[in-house]
């Protein structure tokens, strides 16, 4: 089904306003890129010196390592939508060699991002580059056992713990569930798999594989878990944007499905601005060094869902989208909303 007349008009004239915006700068790209990539050398080298005096040490020292390292996944971020370089060439083998590091296929990644910002906030194409979120009506038609695994997939202990792990460590070695049509997608995950395999053995034969774990286990870890947690509270808040497919309309799901995540600025810098969020879901062409502009330049685009960071803690529980209601509730939500009249204050 192709977009309404008047989701193509606003779709045009977004385009027209954020033309500006459009387009990577050669400069800014590449100081961004050493700027990013030197410290998370730096950090990575130091980290690995302090085993000789502590592991808390090299513990602390993961932590602005994994903050650099989140940098480096929002450039392989950029080189996928083709905002970074002007060069296919140059992003593309780019976002490869940081989808090693990242623990990301580049090719793999590109295909489900894009799917992911052709259909967010779209309740019919769900399934790739998405946290799992289903409706009250289906989660209620499940199995006890069923809803038992959506439940423990949702709780905030796993899925910005273990979960993260799961994901970037293993799935990305074998995504299943990816089509075996996307040939292009399955070739980067092996080619990646070979390049990580080089690494370990690499580390085997030089600083040894017990210290390059501790080194780099601690930096993946939190890595991945703040990459989870960046990604969810920009679309799983309370008011978030979702509708059927008939009824779907892409500009208002990047206005209204994406949240403006205004983080105090060291954080915002290393997360290269991804917390503009709705800016970027209205035109991924927008490279990250200028989404601040975008946003300021343009004041119609302040009306988004504006979270700070103690504003992220009540959408962790949030877990069904209730299609009556038109907003995402948590678990105790919906079971009151089934409840008789009369007892919704009953213990069930």
């Amino acid at each position: 089904m192709s977009p309404l007349p008047e989701s193509r008009a606003a779709t045009a004239r977004w385009n027209r306003i954020l033309a500006p915006f459009f387009g990577p700068e050669t400069r800014r790209s590449v100081v961004q890129l050493v700027s990013t990539a030197v410290p998370f050398a730096g950090f990575w080298a130091l980290s690995y010196l302090a085993l000789d005096v502590s592991f808390w040490l090299t513990l602390a020292l993961a932590f602005p390592a994994a903050g650099f390292l989140v940098r480096l996944f929002m450039i392989q971020h950029d080189c996928g939508h083709g905002s970074f370089f002007r060069s296919p060439r140059a992003r593309d083998w780019t976002g490869r060699v940081l989808g090693v590091l990242t623990l990301t296929p580049y090719e793999y990644w590109r295909k489900t991002h894009a799917w992911h910002h052709a259909h967010s906030g779209d309740l019919d194409h769900r399934g790739f580059g998405d946290i799992d979120t289903l409706t009250v009506e289906e989660y209620r038609a499940l199995s006890w056992f069923r809803r038992l695994g959506y439940r423990l997939y949702r709780h905030p202990a796993i899925l910005f713990t273990v979960g993260p792990l799961f994901h970037f460590v293993l799935i990305h070695r074998f995504p299943w569930t990816t089509p075996r049509a996307w040939k292009k997608a399955w070739r980067s995950v092996l080619w990646t798999n070979v390049a990580l395999a080089g690494i370990v053995v690499l580390a085997h034969f030089t600083i040894g594989l017990r210290a390059f774990l501790l080194v780099q286990g601690p930096v993946v870890a939190i890595t991945c878990m703040a990459g989870v947690w960046l990604f969810y509270v920009q679309h799983q808040f309370e008011t978030a944007y979702w509708r059927r497919h008939g009824d779907w309309n892409p500009t208002e799901a990047a206005l209204e499905g994406a949240s403006h995540l205004a983080l105090p600025w060291p954080l915002s810098w290393l997360t290269a601005d991804i917390g503009i969020h709705h800016v970027h879901h209205l035109s991924s062409r927008i490279p990250n060094y200028r989404l601040r502009e975008a946003l300021t330049a343009v004041p119609e685009l302040a009306n988004a869902t504006r979270l700070r960071i103690r504003d992220t803690l009540r959408p962790l529980s949030l877990a069904l989208f209730d299609e009556t209601a038109g907003r995402l509730v948590r678990f105790r939500d919906a079971r009151r909303a089934y409840l008789p009249s009369g007892t919704a204050g009953s213990r069930t």
